[in-house]
């Protein structure tokens, strides 16, 4: 009778364990998987592949400006239903001042191309009443264009963009970063004479229309006629600017990553010439991460006050970076990509202090389909959430928010996993004789505003959803119910 007993109950565990993971594979439906967070607004982005998306206050209004990928092999140009015309992906621009009821209001055509090798990726916003030289009454749209050059529009009249400037003649431009109240920009660049796929190419934008060539920039053994190995590319810088006088670049996506701080003054006005000796000059220090795991987005924090060690005599606040890789492969076929955090508070030692991932058994997410691991974070350096949560998107997981007050011990409050739709494009692995294809969310950047809103764009076609925090997590933000 026991082993009846044992029998009967193991099948019965053995029947939830096998409803249980099929309630964890995605189906068209479905509601979202929540917590603390909840769904505002949604745009289809025309059903194109989002990657950078930027939120700027312009007047009264509220723009989204979203770069994408390439098209897909099933669908390599969607049709624009503003023009009703068949357009390869480039950026799309949403008046979101209402988030749930986010209009659309032009979409931008990028580069002819499949997934990396078309589109416009990467997107940021500056006013011209900001840059030193700019027209105030412009409103400045930098982009890349597939991976073959940057360019300057004026959304001014964001849904009548015009271009302004080009810098071309490029190869796998990517994640860029611009000062507004400089005109500094650090362009994510393969310049055709460099030895890797993406270095930096840092432009004083201070008057878009006439672009200048500061220098060219990357490690060592990156440069023209260097011999030996060649350093892991670039995947993209964040600056503090003048007042911080540091940029932090990260090196890597998701294997062999590096950490770099450099002076912003002697990057700027430093010797140009390419050297080994010229491209070490700015830098600070490095840290080198570990052969798994790369660095796609390094994003300062300094001066972060640290509750626990308020009644040390030093100490009291730290510099911290966090350090978020980017999975790659499908179905878990590496080594996880996660998220880091370095205290560079004694900058020629940093060090490693904590680290987060999505429990995998929390959502079986090595078998719903498409990537699964951290990709980005959001960038913004506005005091809504700056220093205290961060967003950070976790493909097939969805958005987790982070609450970072306490850097050494990073804690999940939040979540939010989109629910796929039928423009949800699949994802496959190669199997014996053939492939595996399934479909999956895959939340691929994420932003947010200074009202709080957060704003997550899906690789895999499913469009943007705004989302407010709820709960624990909106009351660790300090925002009001």
């Amino acid at each position: 009778m026991i082993g009846r007993v044992s029998l009967a109950a193991g099948l019965v565990l053995l029947a939830c364990s096998t409803i249980a993971l099929a309630q964890k594979q995605q189906v068209i439906g479905a509601p979202p998987e929540a917590s603390n967070m909840k769904l505002v607004g949604y745009s289809d982005l025309q059903a194109r592949s989002g990657y950078q998306p930027t939120i700027h206050h312009q007047g009264d209004r509220w723009i989204a400006y979203i770069g994408h990928h390439g098209g897909t092999e099933a669908v390599p140009e969607p049709v624009n239903p503003l023009t009703g015309r068949a357009e390869p992906n480039g950026t799309s621009i949403v008046d979101v001042t209402d988030p749930a009821r986010p209009k659309y209001l032009r979409h931008l055509p990028g580069a002819p191309g499949k997934y990396e090798s078309g589109g416009a990726q990467m997107v940021r916003i500056c006013d011209g009443a900001s840059l030193p030289k700019g027209d105030p009454g412009a409103v400045y749209m930098l982009r890349t264009f597939g991976g073959e050059a940057h360019e300057i529009w004026n959304v001014a009249d964001p849904a009548n963009p015009v271009l302004v400037s080009r810098i071309g003649g490029l190869k796998d431009t990517h994640k860029n970063w611009w000062e507004c109240d400089t005109g500094i920009a650090y362009l994510v660049s393969g310049a055709p004479d460099w030895r890797t796929r993406r270095m930096t190419q840092v432009y004083d934008l201070s008057d878009p229309a006439k672009p200048q060539k500061i220098r060219d920039f990357g490690l060592p053994g990156q440069q023209p006629g260097a011999t030996g190995a060649v350093p892991t590319e670039l995947h993209g810088p964040i600056s503090t600017g003048p007042q911080g006088n540091r940029v932090y670049f990260g090196y890597g996506t998701n294997k062999g990553g590096i950490l770099q701080i450099v002076d912003r003054e002697k990057l700027l006005n430093g010797p140009k010439e390419p050297t080994p000796e010229n491209l070490r000059y700015p830098e600070v220090a490095r840290l080198p991460m570990s052969a798994f795991n790369g660095a796609h987005t390094t994003f300062p924090m300094p001066d972060m006050p640290i509750a626990e060690f308020a009644a040390d005599r030093d100490g009291k606040t730290r510099d911290i970076v966090m350090i978020v890789d980017e999975a790659i492969l499908n179905e878990c076929a590496e080594a996880r990509q996660m998220v880091w955090f370095a205290d560079v508070t004694t900058e020629t030692r940093p060090m490693m202090i904590s680290s987060y991932t999505v429990p995998e058994a929390s959502g079986s997410f090595c078998q719903r389909g498409g990537r699964f691991g951290s990709h980005s974070s959001n960038e913004s350096m506005a005091p809504v959430y700056y220093k205290k949560l961060a967003f950070i998107a976790f493909f097939n997981a969805g958005v987790r928010a982070l609450d970072i007050r306490d850097p050494y011990h990073p804690k999940e409050i939040g979540y939010f996993i989109p629910a796929i739709t039928e423009a949800t494009d699949k994802r496959c692995v190669p199997v014996e004789g053939g492939e595996r294809c399934k479909v999956a969310i895959q939340t691929n950047n994420v932003e947010t505003d200074d009202r709080g809103y957060i704003y997550v764009v899906d690789r895999a076609n499913t469009g943007m959803h705004i989302l407010e925090l709820t709960g624990a997590a909106r009351a660790a933000a300090g925002l009001k119910n």
